[in-house]
């Protein structure tokens, strides 16, 4: 529940800082065309000042001079009527225009920006006389301005239903990897007790003289199913550490191993070079569920009759350090690090759940690092944990 709240809170976080953005984006853009208005507005100012100073009526000859020459640079439409508001002259219009075509677009040039009155002074009478009205819309950088917010928002939004759309199909595709993986994964460690127990069913079938002895080997068996039971149980809550000796978990991993290995058909030697009393805070269960993984891959990889996996133990600096090493096959540089990540596997059947476990384990819940020391194809690899004290 807390994690649905949570991701509530994240995605209107989000919308809200989109809503700002865009709001932003918006009065950022108006700004600029206000200004860009205000600017042509100064220059129409001008030009009527110029026309009142040169033009006595509408039918003075300086009047298509001005338009022509002075008023020649402009880059925004302007129309230029007399006092009844019929249009005169226009500029940055098509050609073909016709008068009722001219009063349409003066109508909406009106709506944009209110027209500038033409007047001049008579210097005899100090009378103001209205020769007119000059009436501008909109240049072409204002209309893209204007359009630009949303074209920039409908880009963005198109990024981000498809980013959203291949991130969900990307997600829902690691979904079903992980759960088929942990099944695979399950499975996996259910194989060995299981195995294990229908191998002593075989020999007290075969032996029921030695059932006595069977008994004790089947309980230990029961009980491992019990503890991996256990293990994936507190994958989903929070651990509870308690101190424990490190190296009497390594001891228990590897006799039980040991014990079992005839049964997958391998020859492996598993030599234990841990020092002895090796105190270290955390969650016991957890702790053998990722030692135990990271040797039963070092079986995995190797093929020989001559197999050999070294365990060793070093304290520095408020740490212990747990390397193991086998003389596998190895692992490439490239994957290095890409065998810790879920779904990756080097083997053919498998399905990369178990070393990503046990990252989790040893980096998310313990606080400690896992990662490869030395590794090369055909001579083996070398898998170093680290844990604080």
């Amino acid at each position: 529940m807390k994690i649905y709240n949570h991701s509530l809170n994240i995605k209107g976080g989000l919308l809200l800082l989109g809503i700002a953005l865009i709001a932003s984006l918006l009065i950022y853009s108006q700004s600029i065309v206000n200004k860009l208005r205000n600017d042509n507005k100064e220059i129409v100012q001008l030009y009527a000042e110029i026309i009142a100073a040169t033009v006595k009526d509408e039918s003075d000859a300086n009047l298509s001079f001005v338009f022509d020459e002075i008023i020649k640079k402009v880059r925004f439409p302007l129309i230029y009527s007399d006092r009844n508001h019929q249009p005169i002259y226009s500029k940055n219009f098509p050609e073909d225009l016709n008068q009722n075509q001219l009063l349409q677009y003066q109508r909406t040039m009106a709506e944009q920006n209110s027209p500038i009155p033409l007047e001049y002074i008579d210097s005899k009478t100090n009378i103001h006389f209205n020769i007119g009205y000059l009436y501008f819309g909109d240049s072409i950088l204002i209309k893209r301005l204007q359009w630009l917010p949303f074209l920039e928002i409908g880009a963005v939004a198109i990024f981000i239903i498809l980013g959203f759309a291949g991130f969900t199909l990307i997600r829902n595709s690691e979904k079903r990897h992980i759960w088929v993986g942990m099944a695979r994964e399950t499975a996996h460690q259910l194989g060995t007790p299981v195995s294990a127990l229908m191998g002593w069913i075989d020999i007290m079938k075969s032996n029921p003289e030695k059932i006595d002895d069977m008994l004790d080997e089947m309980s230990t068996d029961l009980k491992r199913l019990e503890q991996i039971v256990d293990r994936f149980s507190k994958m989903g809550s929070e651990a509870k550490m308690d101190s424990f000796d490190l190296s009497t978990v390594i001891e228990d991993v590897l006799v039980y191993l040991d014990r079992r290995l005839p049964s997958i058909g391998k020859n492996v030697q598993l030599n234990n070079n841990v020092e002895k009393s090796l105190s270290i805070n955390g969650n016991k269960i957890l702790v053998s569920w990722a030692i135990e993984n990271i040797i039963k891959n070092a079986i995995d990889a190797i093929d020989s009759n001559q197999g050999k996996i070294e365990i060793e133990s070093k304290r520095e600096n408020k740490y212990v350090f747990i390397s193991i090493s086998d003389n596998g096959k190895g692992i490439p540089r490239k994957d290095w690090k890409n065998i810790f990540r879920p779904g990756f596997s080097s083997k053919a059947k498998g399905w990369g759940m178990g070393l990503s476990l046990v990252k989790r384990i040893i980096e998310e819940i313990h606080s400690g690092k896992i990662e490869v020391i030395d590794s090369a194809e055909g001579k083996g690899t070398s898998i170093q944990i680290s844990l604080p004290l």
